[in-house]
């Protein structure tokens, strides 16, 4: 980040160092070995003029190490898997086509050559997709027509997620995406391999973590899982430690988060959308007949009991989507990296490198304080999807998850500095005074309804101002910078101290008068910078003097010069661009 992205003043080091390049070597000579056949769970190949020799081109121009009995195929069962999932999104045109068409010989013979592709297109993905952990990498090869071969280094993995949807689970298999560095920053080069069997997809995640593990000097050799195991044998790696395995009692905190409270509302929106696809002008006419016959009195009364209903309901369909999500929820740290488990109909297994996790987010909205609740996520460097990823535990009592952070990272042990005053009037102004405005000229229009309702949200804004101004802080224990800030959604996010690349100030003409500015602590990871709003200047310099001297100091110095030689400046701690 930069002071022209900012309007602010960005210390050295703002700009995160480039990742190395982590692009595959050429890859070795193509050769034309026979494919594996039903030996094992590859199986060996079969000899010459066998099945091998005749389904050859299966495989062909694959590297020398495919075709020696470790290149695995897909589960079968990955024939079923992908037609279904392709057919989901065609079932809504195939049934508008269907019921249009008056199921004659033409929709319904083009809906059977539709499946009947669908199938064939299953069936040549299962033949044509083989993978393999070959020494210090992991290769997958797949198409027929178009082929492709991905070769991702072992060292560069940063993450390898397993994830079962309903019909993964009922089928016993299960979807493994590898995500890897690449050459560019914020670039990522996936592995995906949909579907394999469950348990060969919990073989594949210990084996590539723990060789990543032993690539990069975190484990040894000895321990090491086969890459392989072709023969039908592995060893289990080091199951590792599990941080947290989530009570039941947990599960009651969803109707504390207003995500979950609003699902009711998502519902109705989905029916809603679902029905004007299908049904379209004619659900329109059967309403707007349906309310204009209907008695008025009538209408109020079924508006104000569904009303009633659903507010009713929605703790307990809070309750039900937060125990969807984070059903068996689990953390545990396996081969130097943080493994997060998850889901009841849709089983999530996302695994994050230690080495990349510079720090950790506690969010919370004014229920879960009332209730002493957070939720907690990592600030990752390099991962996409960071709202779903990042996720390290739920919504829970904030004593337990302060002790997993504790356990599974290092939890921040000092005391934030609270903002002056003036962040304080600040803050009343901004969520008083719009409304307060608002009511003020609707009065003297003699809009008295709207002043009204104007005055209570006025009202309103002050435990709201007060709230957001008690939220903030910063602070620093020798070994962490944390910053905390929001009210509705508060955020209290801690990173290491050699995580940050950089300091912005950024001041407003009113700031600038009551001594205030916006601290913003850069990080090459997670959201990538985090605001104290409205600090005092002169203690957040000297603040960031702190945690980075090396970095702040020199400014400070050359400030200090330009004032012996020339007229003092005002503020020679607040440089801007």
């Amino acid at each position: 980040m930069t002071g022209e992205e900012h309007g602010g003043w960005v210390a050295p080091g703002s700009r995160p160092e480039p990742e190395e390049s982590t692009a595959p070597q050429p890859a070795p000579p193509m050769e034309r070995p026979a494919p594996p056949g039903p030996g094992g769970p590859a199986g060996p190949p079969e000899g010459p003029g066998g099945p091998a020799a005749a389904h050859d081109w299966w495989v062909a121009d694959v590297s020398p190490d495919f075709g020696t009995g470790s290149a695995r195929r897909l589960s079968p069962r990955s024939m079923v898997v992908g037609p279904v999932n392709q057919l989901r999104g065609l079932l809504l045109p195939i049934a508008a086509g269907l019921f249009v068409g008056g199921f004659n010989i033409w929709v319904l013979g083009g809906t059977a050559a539709t499946i009947v592709a669908l199938l064939v297109g299953g069936f040549v993905t299962w033949q044509t997709t083989r993978y393999e952990v070959v020494e210090d990498r992991l290769e997958i090869r797949r198409g027929l027509v178009r082929r492709s071969r991905r070769t991702i280094p072992l060292e560069r993995v940063r993450g390898v997620d397993v994830t079962s949807t309903l019909l993964h689970r009922l089928l016993g298999v299960a979807v493994v995406r590898i995500e890897a560095a690449a050459g560019a920053p914020g670039v990522t080069e996936d592995g995906k391999l949909d579907a394999v069997a469950a348990d060969e997809a919990d073989r594949l995640r210990r084996v590539l973590l723990h060789r990543r593990a032993v690539l990069t000097g975190q484990g040894t050799q000895a321990e090491q899982v086969p890459a392989a195991a072709g023969d039908g044998g592995t060893e289990d790696a080091e199951e590792g430690v599990t941080h947290f395995s989530m009570p039941r009692s947990w599960y009651l905190y969803g109707a504390l988060g207003l995500g979950y409270l609003l699902t009711p509302f998502a519902v109705l929106a989905a029916l809603f959308g679902a029905v004007q696809q299908t049904a379209g002008e004619l659900a329109n006419e059967y309403v707007v007949d349906w309310v204009l016959a209907s008695d008025r009195a009538l209408l109020t009364l079924f508006a104000a009991v569904f009303a009633g209903i659903l507010v009713l309901l929605m703790p307990v369909f809070a309750v039900i989507s937060y125990t969807i999500a984070h059903w068996g929820f689990t953390l545990s740290e396996r081969d130097g990296s943080l493994v997060a488990e998850r889901g009841l109909f849709t089983r999530r297994s996302v695994t994050l490198e230690k080495r990349r996790i510079r720090g950790y987010e506690l969010r919370d909205s004014p229920l879960e304080r009332l209730r002493g609740a957070v939720r907690l996520s990592a600030v990752v460097t390099g991962l996409g999807d960071t709202g779903g990823r990042a996720v390290l535990l739920p919504t829970g009592p904030r004593g337990a998850v302060e002790e997993v952070v504790e356990a599974a990272l290092s939890r921040f042990s000092g005391t934030l500095v609270r903002h002056p005053g003036a962040a304080l009037g600040r803050r009343l102004l901004r969520s008083v005074g719009p409304p307060a405005l608002v009511a003020a000229v609707a009065a003297l229009l003699g809009a008295y309804w709207l002043a009204g309702a104007a005055a209570v949200l006025a009202g309103l804004g002050i435990p709201l101002g007060v709230d957001r101004y008690r939220s903030l802080g910063h602070g620093y224990d020798g070994g962490r910078v944390s910053v905390r800030s929001g009210s509705l959604s508060r955020s209290q996010a801690t990173v290491e101290a050699p995580a940050v690349i950089g300091w912005t100030w950024r001041q407003t003409l009113f700031q600038r008068r009551s001594g205030l500015a916006d601290l913003q602590v850069n990080v090459g990871a997670g959201a990538g910078g985090y605001t104290a709003g409205d600090a005092s200047l002169e203690e957040s310099v000297a603040f960031a003097a702190r945690v980075t001297p090396e970095m702040v100091r020199p400014f400070l110095e050359s400030a200090g010069e330009g004032a012996r030689s020339s007229e003092p400046p005002t503020r020679p701690s607040s440089r801007r661009t």
